[in-house]
């Protein structure tokens, strides 16, 4: 590294005509340059400049040197550049992992905007309902939804997503009213089973904080919530759905919500980075945009 230092402050020297003016530049006493520059020709063992009392000029030598050397000072500026860039504008590839259910409108909403008015800013999407390693998969971002356990990751509190239970029209139309929690062991029941088990656990909270557990055994049981709630738009059974995902079948019908005195438990959604000192400009500006988007109330 004090090799390249050297180069770089011969270099400077050539293109700027002399150590004095050399020192100005970088910041150094006319010695100091000095020193670097006899310290770089007793290492290669070469004369690089000829001084005379009026100027400096290049040896042969020094001239094939500093051609190198200018390349050298050339990328390491260009690379600082490059870093600035990426501090402070949203260029490069953005890496987001998010849950399946997020696939719909809800990123691309509020990345479509900040992807139009940076043309340099790439995007790639992630969508995977167990969770994965954020370092070894590279990913800058990730919505999680849940109790976070992972101490190295920085999380950021954007809201809570709330489950409601719901089947379609046709299904309620074939079976008796559902009342009580304890009516849905008669119903088929569309479960979301990451781990492969074939029955879920619920939970519900009552209108007087009386809370019920359930253990349901599901006709369909599946690792994809999409999955899950396409079966329930085919009247397949009754299945729990986040409310802020089908705000729109249950606006047009085509869901309706059942046991609505009954709630359950919250989760929180976080937006998750890994730990760093300083995060890229394209990260803080995709934070920001799925802030504004995603805030749930």
């Amino acid at each position: 590294m004090e090799q390249l230092k050297r180069m770089a402050v011969f270099a400077t020297v050539v293109d700027k005509g002399s150590m004095v003016a050399a020192a100005d530049a970088l910041g150094m006493t006319a010695s100091a340059v000095s020193q670097h520059i006899r310290k770089l020709e007793q290492s290669t063992q070469v004369s690089l400049l000829h001084r005379t009392t009026r100027k400096l000029t290049l040896t042969e030598a020094g001239t094939t040197f500093y051609k190198s050397c200018a390349q050298v000072l050339a990328l390491a500026e260009e690379a600082q550049q490059r870093l600035a860039e990426l501090r402070d504008a949203p260029v490069g590839e953005l890496r987001i992992a998010a849950p399946v259910g997020f696939s719909g409108a809800f990123i691309s909403n509020a990345l479509a905007p900040l992807l139009q008015a940076h043309p340099g800013l790439t995007l790639r999407l992630m969508f995977h309902d167990e969770q994965i390693d954020l370092v070894e998969q590279r990913i800058d971002l990730a919505i999680r939804i849940g109790t976070l356990d992972d101490s190295s990751l920085v999380a950021r509190y954007i809201g809570e997503s709330r489950m409601v239970l719901c089947a379609a029209p046709n299904y309620l139309m074939r079976r008796p009213p559902i009342l009580s929690p304890d009516d849905l062991y008669s119903c088929d029941w569309l479960g979301l089973n990451a781990d492969g088990a074939n029955a879920s656990h619920l939970q519900l909270i009552g209108p007087d904080e009386q809370v019920v557990k359930l253990r349901l055994e599901s006709r369909v049981s599946c690792n994809n919530i999409l999955a899950v709630r396409n079966f329930t738009l085919a009247g397949m059974g009754i299945s729990m759905q986040p409310e802020q995902e089908i705000h729109t079948e249950l606006e047009r019908g085509s869901l309706r919500q059942i046991l609505e005195p009954w709630r359950f438990p919250a989760h929180g959604v976080y937006l998750v980075t890994p730990r760093r000192d300083a995060q890229p400009a394209k990260v803080r500006y995709a934070i920001e945009a799925l802030r504004k988007h995603l805030l749930l109330r």
